[in-house]
């Protein structure tokens, strides 16, 4: 337990910070499954729909540093690719 009251203040934020933080992951976790559902339903004008709306969800999260800004790239250029080679 923190013993001086500046370390009790850091560990009530961080507590805070972290729930924020998990929140924000849930929201591009959900976000990533919608664009791979829409892809699994094989309608390519949907996927891309829900893809935007996604990237700007992906974009949001990486420059909050909730995730490095590669991992956003990978998820972007992932769920594209799948996007593209929907016939």
């Amino acid at each position: 337990m923190a013993n001086t009251a500046q370390a009790r203040k850091r560990a009530r934020q961080a507590v805070k910070l972290n729930a924020h933080n998990s929140s924000q992951r849930s929201t591009l976790r959900t976000a990533i499954k919608a664009v791979r559902k829409a892809i699994l339903a094989g309608d390519k004008a949907a996927a891309a729909q829900v893809f935007q709306s996604s990237v700007s969800v992906i974009d949001r999260i990486a420059d909050k540093k909730i995730i490095h800004k590669n991992k956003a790239a990978r998820h972007k250029s992932r769920l594209s690719a799948a996007i593209k080679a929907l016939a």
